[in-house]
């Protein structure tokens, strides 16, 4: 007589197993609110063997006009796909260490800016071929004697200009026209209305017109906020105060993305008004933690945001500040 005990054994035992296994996949997430309610996509970003495929980062998110995501790592720079997968990269010491990056499109092609702090420069290159076109080292002919030169953030005005950060020295902010020609530099540390206390994110707001920059002063006492500078330096306004750090900003149409170090990411309107909060972190322990693992990473929980971006559909990219590497992709519920 056959002995069937074996294939029913198997049977119940796989039937068993099956829950569990969909139990350990991470399911999305819905976080936001209103017309700001976003799914996260488990699993976006990690490589054919379900780790990190982009290692340590302490960098930013860029997306260009074909929806491909750029974002910077201790390695250097990755370029995703909108389903996640890894297209090209830019890697070895002309990349790495990016903090922040924009992509911006001109007559002369597609490009990517970074402000790299570990290697006091900001830089230019091909978005395309990776070929580096400009490096904008400490300017001299500022006429400051500066110990350190450690550039944070990066953006670029609409006729060119470019505008670097030293927000981890000394919070001066410099102007250079396209070509990379020292023009200005205005700001100073310190916690003062129109001082700055790490000028830690930039970019240009395009909610106004004309176009201004939006800061992002991260250690300002008692709270992080945003400031208002016009393209010239000149102080305009406080935009939101009592925030936690925030690290970066990025525009897109009447709204903006800051995230924050804290764990966290806040949505302003065009009033510059909080609308929706992303991926908050309850734990003062996990939140501004960079050494994170990510078999303790948990789904629609941020540990250190530290950079985001939006496609032209409204989606957001943020990356963690994160040792094993972290970056994620929130698919807006429409």
């Amino acid at each position: 007589m056959k002995n069937r005990s074996t294939p029913v054994a198997f049977a119940l035992i796989l039937g068993l197993a099956l829950p569990t296994l969909a139990a350990d996949t991470p399911q999305p997430v819905r976080m936001g609110c209103g017309h700001m309610t976003f799914d996260t996509v488990p699993g976006w970003g990690l490589g054919p063997d379900g780790k990190s495929a982009i290692g340590p980062c302490h960098g930013g998110v860029a997306v260009d006009k074909d929806g491909d995501i750029y974002t910077s790592a201790h390695a250097g720079v990755f370029v995703f796909s909108p389903e996640g997968n890894v297209l090209r990269s830019f890697l070895g010491d002309k990349y790495s260490d990016i903090h922040d990056l924009k992509f911006h499109e001109d007559a002369d092609g597609a490009f990517i800016y970074g402000a790299r702090n570990v290697n006091a420069e900001g830089i230019k290159f091909d978005a395309r071929t990776g070929e580096i076109v400009l490096k904008l080292p400490f300017p001299k002919e500022s006429g400051l004697d500066l110990k350190k030169f450690s550039p944070t953030a990066i953006t670029v005005a609409p006729n060119g200009d470019i505008v670097l950060a030293d927000g981890y020295a000394s919070d001066h902010i410099f102007k250079f026209d396209k070509a990379g020609k020292y023009q200005m530099h205005f700001g100073t540390k310190g916690n003062g209305l129109k001082e700055f206390n790490t000028a830690h994110g930039m970019t240009l707001d395009t909610r106004y017109e004309p176009p201004r920059l939006l800061i992002c002063d991260r250690n300002h006492q008692p709270k992080g906020r945003l400031l208002h500078y016009s393209l010239n330096g000149e102080f305009i306004d406080e935009v939101v105060t009592g925030l936690g750090m925030p690290t970066s900003a990025m525009v897109q149409r009447d709204f903006v993305s800051v995230s924050d170090l804290h764990g966290r990411l806040v949505i302003l309107d065009k009033t510059n008004t909080i609308i929706s909060v992303l991926g908050n972190n309850p734990d003062p322990a996990m939140g501004r933690n960079y050494n994170v693992p990510q078999d303790k990473w948990i789904e629609g929980i941020f540990s250190g945001t530290h950079g985001s971006a939006w496609d032209k559909d409204g989606n957001l990219f943020v990356q963690d500040w994160n040792v094993a590497g972290r970056i994620m992709k929130l698919l807006r519920v429409k």
